[in-house]
């Protein structure tokens, strides 16, 4: 067995005769500042990105919809965009282009708008103030000048500062 030499003893028993055990009456105070930042985070999930719609009569709308997940984590007060553009113009069934129509849509949830769909560019269909999950449905509604099946790819993007 090895031992301490005489120093470190005599030191180590100072040590424990000057220190006295902590009582439940003891008590210690700090305060400690915490700063923390977090990006921003988004999350969509769409069930299509192809609108397909079957124009029985041009005096009809057809109709195609879309359902939605949107997640977000953002700053306190942050605003949360949904928008939706198509990726291209309308063909008519025959493959020419620049056929007459127009195509609308409504929102159903919490948050999500209506309106026109922009032709180029993006158009906002939801906006929500905060994170959290949001789930919707989006009811798209074209009016075309002729009859047969239109197809529209669409992109969705869900942003937030």
């Amino acid at each position: 067995m090895r031992s301490l030499p005489y120093s470190s003893t005599v030191a180590l028993a100072v040590l424990l005769a000057g220190s006295r055990g902590a009582t439940a009456a003891d008590t210690a105070n700090a305060s400690v500042v915490v700063n923390a930042q977090f990006s921003s985070r988004t999350s969509l999930k769409v069930s299509t990105e192809l609108l397909q719609f079957d124009v029985a009569r041009p005096d009809q709308p057809a109709l195609a919809a879309i359902d939605f997940l949107a997640a977000a984590r953002t700053q306190a007060g942050a605003e949360v965009v949904l928008s939706v553009e198509p990726l291209r113009g309308l063909e008519d069934p025959g493959g020419a282009a620049g056929v007459e129509s127009s195509m609308t849509f409504a929102g159903e949830g919490d948050g999500t708008l209506g309106g026109v769909v922009a032709s180029a560019g993006p158009t906002v269909a939801g906006q929500w103030v905060g994170s959290g999950r949001r789930a919707g449905r989006l009811l798209f509604s074209l009016r075309a000048g002729a009859t047969g099946a239109y197809t529209v790819p669409i992109r969705f993007v869900l942003s937030a500062p």
